[in-house]
């Protein structure tokens, strides 16, 4: 499903014009990446978590030349499903 499919499925079961849904679909997307922005994390219940991973700097090689090489420190968005979501994809 893109993300135009998911917009009219949103529309149908919501009874929202096309328009009115991808607007609120927007508005969902953009709330939750400025709470991620900020350190904050999203729980939906029932559906899942959306968090940020820390991950340290460390030293790592380089797979081409075999010579060690430091590695950043990083954050990456996280996403942990709640067991209605699991139930779900489970039957």
């Amino acid at each position: 499903m893109n993300k135009n499919e998911l917009v009219e499925q949103i529309a149908e079961r919501s009874g929202l014009s096309k328009g009115q849904a991808s607007e609120a679909l927007g508005a969902t997307i953009s709330a939750i990446e400025d709470s991620l922005a900020a350190g904050q994390e999203i729980a939906i219940t029932g559906f899942g978590k959306f968090s940020v991973a820390h991950r340290d700097a460390r030293q790592g090689t380089n797979p081409a030349t075999g010579e060690p090489m430091h590695i950043a420190a990083s954050k990456s968005p996280r996403f942990s499903a709640g067991a209605r979501l699991k139930d779900a994809v489970k039957s």
